[in-house]
């Protein structure tokens, strides 16, 4: 189930917001002052009267805001490689198998009370408050509730299809195939969002398209040896739907949630609840029988246990250290993880690494870095092929201002391209 990160648009505070209360590092404390800094647009801060401050000393913070991102970008990858590599693991193992379903229904029922424990924390361990506070963002509010049950249900549906997928491909070629997601996630945004891409995104996502190509016609052409019980037809189908899937929830979860106010974990734990009552559905319907016959937790061992657990808390824990990575850091990450996976395939599974899909996992890496590069540093690109065709002959005309610069701040978000949202961390 989907994790919703706080970098999202459903965040209590929003992007870039800063909660009530919230100082600074270095300016006055709220009794030492009665003004609110607010930064002007002349390079200082200035008060509410038009004073002019001194910009606090944010030299002592860099160092720490660096290894943050480090941090994030190791919790990325390891998160992103862990998980599909432990389901292949537990779902290839000799002896009775488990019941993938059930998986996704403990997933579910563990966030959800993972996020119900922290709301709890959040209002001070004040049951009165909880509850008014449940009744009122659940129950009074139903209609916000109620939007949050369509990308619930086609997110049960992608766990799910993740099992079948993994199941039936080795955990190299799905982690290279999985990232079709940020193509449906692409195309999604400009025909539901009216979004624009940029010719270097479009060019990356053709990039994309061929290197995914390119690995699976390296499976279909009998890459290493295969277990008689795999079929790599239904594996692709399985990992094609899921894409199509959570390309279509992540845009439409934007779509229908811009401007709420929900926190991180009033969010999810909704979302654990309408994934649990589905996850259930989808139990009975699929595997119901089976399961009433041999237990709900027949074949569990304690790598599966590790899967569940991977799936409950690996979301959540993305979700917290996300907004401490922008999009470059986080199209490394994805970088990482394909290299980590096929790295453990070979050693973990006997995975056969080939030149197609050398060249195929090659295309998808740096597909993915180039779209996930800001609309300023691509047309710094495309400013730098075009001068490298032929010496520059423009002169500015006397007494003119320069042309404007492009500005190298990736912190603005007008800037940045649109990648598959954080906000639901899978």
């Amino acid at each position: 189930m989907a994790a919703v990160g706080s970098g999202g648009s459903t965040a209590a505070a929003g992007p870039g917001a800063v909660s009530a209360g919230t100082l600074e590092p270095g300016t006055a404390s709220a009794g030492e002052s009665c003004f609110l800094l607010r930064r002007g647009r002349e390079g200082a801060e200035v008060d509410l009267q038009g004073l002019p401050q001194p910009f606090p000393d944010t030299s002592a913070r860099i160092p720490a805001h660096r290894r943050l991102k480090y941090i994030s970008l190791a919790v990325l990858v390891v998160q992103n490689a862990s998980l599909i590599l432990s389901i292949r693991y537990a779902r290839t193992l000799p002896g009775d198998r488990f019941f993938a379903t059930t998986a996704v229904v403990m997933a579910e029922v563990l966030k959800g009370l993972t996020c119900l424990l922290l709301l709890f924390a959040q209002k001070r361990g004040n049951v009165k408050h909880l509850v008014l506070f449940l009744h009122e963002a659940v129950l009074v509010q139903y209609v916000d509730t109620l939007k949050l049950a369509v990308p619930s249900l086609i997110y049960t549906l992608q766990n799910n299809l993740q099992y079948v997928a993994i199941s039936n491909l080795p955990a190299a070629t799905f982690q290279v195939t999985y990232q079709l997601k940020i193509l449906t996630t692409a195309l999604f945004s400009v025909f539901m969002l009216n979004r624009s891409l940029s010719r270097l995104q479009w060019a990356s996502l053709l990039l994309l398209f061929t290197g995914v190509a390119i690995v699976q016609a390296q499976q279909a052409g009998g890459g290493g040896p295969r277990p008689p019980d795999q079929n790599p037809g239904a594996g692709l189908a399985a990992v094609v739907a899921s894409c199509l899937s959570s390309g279509f929830a992540g845009v439409y979860f934007e779509k229908i949630l811009k401007g709420s106010s929900g926190s991180v974990w009033l969010r999810n734990l909704q979302l654990g609840l309408f994934g649990t009552a589905l996850g259930l559905v989808g139990l009975w319907w699929a595997e119901g029988t089976a399961v009433a016959r041999r237990g709900f937790f027949f074949g569990y061992t304690p790598a599966v246990w590790g899967v569940v657990l991977n799936q409950a808390f690996g979301g959540l824990l993305v979700a917290v250290v996300v907004k401490y990575a922008d999009n470059i850091l986080k199209g490394f990450a994805t970088s990482l993880s394909i290299v980590l996976s096929t790295v453990a395939s070979i050693r973990l599974f006997g995975f056969h690494v080939d030149l197609l899909f050398t060249l195929g996992a090659g295309l998808v890496i740096g597909a993915v870095y180039l779209y996930s590069l800001p609309r300023g540093a691509a047309k710094a690109i495309a400013s730098a092929s075009a001068s490298a065709s032929g010496p520059c002959t423009h002169q500015q005309p006397p007494g003119q201002p320069p042309p404007p610069q492009l500005s190298s701040h990736r912190g603005d978000l007008s800037t940045e391209p649109f990648l598959p949202k954080s906000v639901l961390v899978k």
